[in-house]
């Protein structure tokens, strides 16, 4: 019932057609709605200490009692971004979704390094802190440049990798690529606009997201720009021969997952990842752009689950 009076109130607020009232409530709406989408996947909201401060989680009940499930989100995003690829899971499975440092309501610190290896063992600490032993892993983008480090360092942790339109190789230029050449940064947010532009810069087919959701999601964004573009820099390094290196070592089995739309980063460097994880399978998907957990999340979710099923 109360999942219910929630979705109720939202719906309500958002049919008022008042602008003003939505502009005093608008925090209150955004909170509502992402509440519900995560208890639709029964997931609850935690919070625990690592040495670089708060790490904000999702978590199921299921600890414990069924095979872990870790889920790691991309540059720029936040752990919401999983509340629908994890509902086929939410039974047979413990989730668990990470906001990392810097994103979500997790520690921003100006004063700390982004690199990929620094992120790796932040993620390692928050593992350790909340008693996860062994788990199955995915991740997007940046997230999925992460979990390959982490299951090329700590094999025995991992159960499966699933790696989503990840970062760390460039063999083949993206559009975005072209952009940064430019000075020109579509994944970092300074006004409206541009998040609305990254929305469909990333998205081959964006979901609807109310007005409420958009603006909090896009003033959220423009606040941590500073921090961003900072860990757009500290996160680059190390990518390239050494990433290549990284993957060779990875013999947990793996599968890779990629939108052919995919403008952040080509789809065609799923051809290195494939040639150098030696355990892997690799799948693209028609008409996908560079989130399929958001983009088609049943259908991301079946082919993850069939990949952990097999091994």
């Amino acid at each position: 019932m109360k999942k219910i009076i929630t979705l109720l109130v939202v719906v309500g607020l958002l049919s008022t057609g008042y602008y003003g009232l939505g502009q005093a409530y608008k925090q209150q709406m955004y909170n509502g709605a992402m509440a519900f989408e995560a208890s639709l996947s029964e997931l609850t909201e935690k919070s625990v200490a690592i040495s670089v401060g708060d790490i904000s989680y999702f978590e199921n009940e299921h600890a414990g009692n069924k095979p872990s499930i870790l889920l790691i989100h991309g540059f720029g995003a936040y752990k919401e971004n999983w509340v629908r690829f994890a509902r086929p899971f939410k039974d047979d499975f413990h989730v668990v979704v990470i906001d990392l440092p810097a994103h979500g309501k997790s520690v921003k610190d100006m004063g700390l390094n982004y690199s990929l290896s620094n992120q790796v063992g932040w993620v390692h600490e928050f593992v350790q802190a909340i008693g996860l032993k062994r788990f199955h892993l995915a991740g997007n983008s940046m997230g999925g440049a992460i979990s390959a480090v982490y299951a090329s360092q700590y094999p025995q942790r991992v159960f499966t990798a699933t790696l989503i339109d990840p970062a760390g190789i460039h063999d083949h230029r993206s559009v975005m690529e072209d952009l940064l050449d430019k000075g020109d940064n579509p994944l970092v947010v300074e006004d409206t606009a541009s998040f609305k532009r990254l929305m469909n810069f990333a998205l081959e087919q964006p979901p609807f997201i109310p007005w409420p959701l958009t603006v909090v999601s896009a003033e959220r964004a423009i606040k941590l720009k500073p921090l961003h573009d900072k860990l757009f820099v500290d996160m680059r390094v190390g990518h390239g021969e050494d990433f290549k290196e990284v993957l060779k070592r990875i013999n947990v089995p793996t599968l890779v997952q990629w939108g052919e739309q995919d403008r952040v980063i080509n789809y065609k460097n799923i051809e290195a990842f494939t040639a150098l994880i030696p355990n892997v399978k690799g799948h693209v998907w028609p008409n996908v752009g560079h989130a399929p957990m958001i983009e088609i999340p049943q259908e991301s979710a079946k082919m993850m689950l069939a990949h952990m099923q097999a091994h």
